[in-house]
């Protein structure tokens, strides 16, 4: 397995990184899943899903509008 550095500003508008093992990139939504299960566990476990008005991209979103979470990049770790 490979690893990736997600870089990421986070609710206090701190740059802050994780690192994940994945065989590929992770895409920027499944990075929105890593870092809202670190920043956010309670909210992570809760069942948040809505079918209506749905959006692309519904946790980076959802993290970008009400955490301030905003993700930089996803790098692979050197």
């Amino acid at each position: 397995m490979k690893e990736w550095v997600i870089n990421f500003i986070d609710q206090t508008g701190m740059p802050t990184s994780i690192t994940v093992s994945k065989d590929q990139e992770p895409s920027r939504e499944d990075a929105a899943v890593l870092i809202r299960a670190q920043l956010f566990p309670v909210i992570d476990k809760a069942n948040l899903n809505d079918f209506e008005g749905r959006v692309d991209k519904p946790i980076e979103k959802s993290l970008e509008e009400h955490g301030g979470v905003k993700i930089i990049s996803i790098t692979a770790a050197a």
